[in-house]
Parts: structure tokens; C-alpha cells; sequence
């Protein structure tokens, strides 16, 4: 009777190359990782295991630092409330029956079949803010100007249509000369203000403020232009224009994204600096003028 043997692993010879090959794959392991490791463990026996793991990686130029990422729009205002721009005198009239204001806007928004809740009505220096249980949509929108427009008896026209609080974005625009048209001629913010108006790549893009010029040097004759505009919380109009190019004349410039400078907010209600009065935490308001225990329009 004939015995197989089985064929062991072990027993089974390697060519010359096979065996150098799997020596120097194990030699070169040991000797870039394992013999690196014990040396820094023996340096510094009470460092932990994952510490020795990062002082590794930095060693063998794993630990790449990551490009800076710009941050060009900000969290802007809280968004569940409608902002209606009218005038201060208007304002007082509208801010005096506030409440009957809440229960009549809820009323009409509850006609159009709308789960939005007017909650209260405050006065800000833009004009009216009526705040919600929800973001308000288009059609709640234009039923709250319809209502607004009625109890003041105005033409619609001269009101505008009520909006949701906005945030900021922030761009620079590179590769302009400082003078206009190879003139004497410094470009000017209401230059500025002209040539986005002429763009395809604004449209429907609105300023938040003023275009700020400013040369790349002293002796330069190329400006960067800085731009805010008004933007939703996602940056959906900065991801538009956000690195593209237009022209002005024969020159190309290009739209990049600039860090927030959103500036120092101050609270309305007790007038200190670095928080909004969303967030303000005293009982009751103070007056701006003299710091006392009362609205400012009743110092």
C-alpha cells in the first residue's frame, strides 16, 4: 500500500531569488518601522502607544498639513423671521397694536393653508421684523405683505416685498488696473458698481455694501476690489460666481473667495459689544444715550 505524503509548506525549497527577496522584504520592515519604534520606546518608555504612532508619521512625512480652507460666508442672522423695510415712523405706527398684528397675520397665513406661526413683532433699525415658528415661504411672504400693506394703507408699490434675514459673502476681484481705460482716471466704487451691473456673472447678485479698492502696493497700478453680497447660509451665490472671469474691455478678471470680515456685532438691547440681542441675556433694554433702565426713543 502506498502512502502519499502531503506536501509541507516548509519543506518545499526556494530558488536562490525567492529566498533573497522575502529576506530583504523582511529586513527593510524591520528595519524602517519596527527598529524606529523600539528605538523611540526605549527613549521614552512612559509615552503612550498612539503618541509614538504620530512621532512615526511625522518622522516618515505622513502627517501632511492640509491647505486652509477659506471661510467667505457667515451663519448670518437667525433665519425664522420676516423683515419688513419700512420707515421708523411707520414702524412706531405698525409696533403700537402689535398684538392684534400677530393674531390678524396669523389668521390670514392660516387662509392659505400655511403651517407658519407669526410668534411676535419687534422693531429694528431696517423696520419691522415679524418672528416665526418656521422659515416663511414665497406665498407667506407676499400674504404678510398684502396684510402689512392693508393695515397701513399703502400702495404695494411703496412697499417692498418682505424677506428672510441673509447672510454675507465675501470676494476680492483681482487682475484690475487702477486706472481706467489707460487714463488718468482712478477707478472708483461706483465704477465698480457699474461694471458688475454689466456681467452676466452677477446677475441677480446684490451688494451688501459699498466695493472697497485697494493696490496690491504702493507702486503697483493693479487693484483688488473687495465685494460683499447678500447670500443664503450655504453659499449658494458664492459657489456661482465663486473663481470665474469676465471681462472688462480687453482685460480678464476673476472673482476669488476672501475670509469673512463680518465685523464686531453689537446687541440692540443692551448695547454691548461681540453678541446679538438674540442672545442677550439681561431683563428688559437699556437706553443707548444714557444706559438706563428704558427704550432709546423714551430718553
Amino acid at each position: 500500500m502506498k502512502y502519499f505524503k502531503k506536501n509541507d509548506k516548509s519543506t518545499i525549497k526556494k530558488s536562490y531569488a525567492q529566498a533573497f527577496s522575502s529576506k530583504q522584504v523582511t529586513t527593510a520592515f524591520i528595519s524602517s518601522i519596527t527598529i524606529d519604534v523600539l528605538k523611540l520606546k526605549e527613549t521614552f518608555p512612559n509615552l503612550p502607544n498612539k503618541k509614538i504612532d504620530m512621532v512615526q508619521k511625522v518622522i516618515n512625512g505622513s502627517s501632511k498639513k492640509s491647505k486652509p480652507k477659506i471661510n467667505m460666508t457667515t451663519k448670518g442672522p437667525f433665519q425664522k423671521q420676516v423683515i419688513m423695510l419700512i420707515n421708523s415712523e411707520l414702524s412706531k405706527k405698525f409696533i403700537k397694536d402689535s398684538n392684534m398684528h400677530v393674531i390678524n397675520i396669523n389668521h390670514a397665513l392660516k387662509n392659505i393653508c400655511s403651517n407658519t406661526i407669526a410668534d411676535f413683532i419687534c422693531a429694528d433699525d431696517k423696520g419691522v421684523v415679524i418672528m416665526t415658528n418656521n422659515i416663511s415661504s414665497n406665498a407667506d411672504l407676499q400674504e404678510i405683505k398684502k396684510y402689512v400693506k392693508n393695515s397701513l394703507l399703502f400702495n404695494t408699490n411703496s412697499i417692498s416685498l418682505p424677506r428672510l434675514s441673509q447672510s454675507k459673502s465675501y470676494f476680492k476681484i483681482v487682475g484690475i488696473p487702477y486706472n481706467v481705460n489707460n487714463s488718468n482716471i482712478c477707478i472708483s466704487s461706483n465704477d465698480v458698481k457699474h461694471i458688475l451691473k454689466g456681467s452676466h456673472v452677477f446677475n441677480d447678485i446684490v451688494l451688501a455694501s459699498k466695493p472697497r479698492i485697494i493696490k496690491v502696493s504702493p507702486k503697483s497700478d493693479i487693484v483688488i476690489i473687495w465685494i460683499d453680497i447678500w447670500d443664503t447660509q450655504s453659499g449658494t451665490n458664492a459657489k456661482k460666481i465663486i473663481n470665474r472671469h469676465f471681462n472688462i474691455g480687453s482685460i480678464i478678471a476673476t472673482v476669488r473667495g476672501a475670509n469673512m470680515n463680518p465685523g464686531v456685532p453689537q446687541c440692540k438691547n443692551c448695547w454691548k459689544w461681540s453678541y446679538m440681542a438674540e442672545v442677550c441675556h439681561i431683563q428688559g433694554s437699556k437706553c443707548a444715550k444714557c444706559n438706563g433702565p428704558h427704550l432709546t426713543e423714551y430718553h
